[in-house]
């Protein structure tokens, strides 16, 4: 999801990730935290230059890696 960019990838994280917001106040705002990340990663992929494709990227991975250990933590 990361690597493919669109729109439609947004909608598609937010609607996956949406069901596991009411398990915590801190996986509701890591959630929020990757979802404005991988906005800005769009936004990064559409408006410049490739060079900073891969650290944008980087930054949704890292994000979206912390959801992962919070919700382990929570199970």
């Amino acid at each position: 999801m990361i690597e493919a960019t669109s729109v439609e990838a947004i909608d598609k994280a937010r609607v996956l990730l949406d069901q596991f917001k009411g398990n915590s106040e801190t996986i509701a705002q890591a959630i929020d935290d990757f979802l404005l990340d991988f906005m800005t990663l769009l936004f990064v992929v559409e408006a410049t230059r490739e060079r900073f494709h891969n650290p944008a990227r980087r930054l949704a991975r890292i994000r979206l890696s912390r959801i992962r250990l919070l919700l382990t933590r929570c199970s």
